[in-house]
């Protein structure tokens, strides 16, 4: 999502620097069916701002549409915003954290039932404030900044802009899917992310599923399913990790070596007066180097404990994008604290998968084994921008950008299944 520099909105970047007069605005003619210019979505806590740009607004003619004044008292808040949209010409969102926390979930959960309204109707996103995370389905429309010194003119001319003069440009309704492809969502943070230690596993909440993913996914059960898979891996993996346990171990360890140690020096001392064959033996060095040698390999156990656990939650996250790929979702990491998250096609690549081990009959084994060792790899590419090697030369599955099935091919350049 961009700031406001479309070509196609009526030129807004050769505004001047200065506010033009309100009068140079006429609002459109409010056609068969409509009651308002614009309805506008914001959240309580930006009160006074919107009010003081509603204000501005209707002083200039806009009819204007908001919930404290023009929501019907008995009827639920979908069936209030479901008409407001359909009688209102735009919507304009007043983007802040607390927008996207509460009442863009509310519109993003019931999408089903606003997508009919809000793909005849211009959205205008304002982004209240920098660094508010745009909700995916609004990160293709351009916005206008309401610190810009130019904001109420860029927004008279927005509204007072007729809808079908707005057709080509980039204030434009709800857009179909593939429009999100390669696009990267807000990651996944560990809930016990603090005080995590380097050989543990991060846990992540399955019991909510995050606001992004509740239109995306629409059998949250998979979810749920996907986020245990990846949270067992602390169950089954890690056990023999904790630090009281690996203490427990090497104090063992050492009094066995002790005992060991103790045991060979008895021994030497009685063989030694003898003419014993296996005398040599007990009083060589090698032996006494026995327990010495595992107390040290004790010591350097799993040296690379969070290498290790990374690589077996990056397995998990392969499984469990078997499961979210038919969402057109896929999960990675490289820590153990924080999960990427993409929205991204498959579609095609698994379709190559099929014509090029189509003879073999093992297309759809083979494409669910790529997923397991490699999709947690590409997700992180995905999320990160950047990939380990050159922009391929031929043209994969994914507009501008890598395919999954052009990064299996160029991971298995280099290594092997696993």
């Amino acid at each position: 999502m961009e700031p406001m520099t479309s070509p196609e909105i009526a030129d807004i970047q050769s505004e001047p620097t200065v506010f033009l007069p309100a009068s140079i605005y006429v609002p459109p003619i409010l056609k068969e069916g409509e009651c308002y210019h614009v309805f506008i979505s914001y959240s309580s806590t930006d009160y006074q701002w919107t009010h003081s740009v509603i204000n501005q607004l209707e002083s200039c003619g806009l009819q204007v549409c908001y919930h404290e004044r023009d929501f019907i008292p008995g009827r639920t808040v979908l069936e209030n915003m479901s008409d407001c949209i359909q009688q209102s010409q735009k919507v304009l969102l007043v983007l802040s954290p607390e927008f996207v926390r509460s009442r863009w979930c509310l519109l993003e959960a019931n999408m089903s039932l606003f997508r009919d309204c809000l793909e005849r109707k211009p959205i205008v996103p304002v982004l209240l404030e920098p660094g508010v995370s745009v909700p995916l389905h609004l990160c293709h429309l351009t916005y206008l900044e309401a610190n810009d010194t130019n904001f109420e003119s860029k927004l008279l001319k927005v509204l007072c802009t007729a809808n079908q003069q707005l057709q080509g440009s980039t204030v434009v309704p709800y857009q179909p899917p593939s429009i999100y492809n390669g696009k990267a969502l807000q990651p996944l943070i560990a809930v016990n992310e603090e005080g995590l230690n380097k050989w543990d596993c991060g846990k992540f909440s399955d019991m909510e599923v995050p606001d992004q993913l509740r239109l995306i996914i629409e059998d949250h059960d998979k979810y749920r399913k996907a986020v245990s898979m990846i949270n067992s891996v602390s169950q089954n993996k890690v056990w023999l990790r904790q630090l009281w346990l690996r203490v427990l171990i090497y104090i063992a360890g050492f009094i066995f070596g002790l005992s060991l140690l103790a045991c060979a020096l008895f021994a030497a001392a009685v063989f030694s007066s003898t003419n014993n064959p296996y005398s040599n033996l007990i009083t060589s060095p090698s032996f006494f180097f026995v327990p010495l040698g595992f107390i040290i390999q004790m010591c350097l156990w799993k040296k690379d404990d969070e290498k290790y656990i990374v690589r077996e939650m990056q397995k998990a996250i392969g499984q469990a994008n078997i499961i979210l790929c038919e969402d057109k979702v896929l999960m990675g990491c490289r820590s153990n604290s924080k999960i990427f998250l993409v929205y991204v096609s498959l579609d095609g690549c698994k379709h190559e998968f099929a014509e090029t081990f189509s003879e073999r009959g093992c297309a759809e084994d083979l494409f669910q084994k790529a997923l397991t060792f490699f999709s947690s790899g590409y997700a992180c590419c995905l999320a990160k921008r950047h990939f380990p090697f050159p922009q391929p030369g031929s043209t994969g599955h994914l507009e501008g950008g890598v395919c999954f099935c052009q990064y299996v091919t160029q991971q298995l350049s280099t290594e092997q299944w696993e």
